[in-house]
């Protein structure tokens, strides 16, 4: 009985993390489509640089 358990907690445990990272690519990728987005959108600089919320 405990290693059917024990297979069972451990199938639950693995499909669990494969929801959170199937989540996380999809969190990824709208930030990535929003980034690229927010660079189309935003006007130009000083300089006809884009303006970036960073400064290197």
């Amino acid at each position: 009985m405990l290693p059917a358990v024990l297979v069972l907690l451990l199938a639950l445990v693995l499909s669990g993390a494969g929801f959170a990272l199937e989540a996380l690519w999809w969190i990824a990728l709208i930030v990535l489509a929003a980034r690229l987005l927010g660079r189309l959108v935003r006007p130009a600089g000083r300089g006809g640089r884009s303006g970036h919320c960073y400064h290197w």
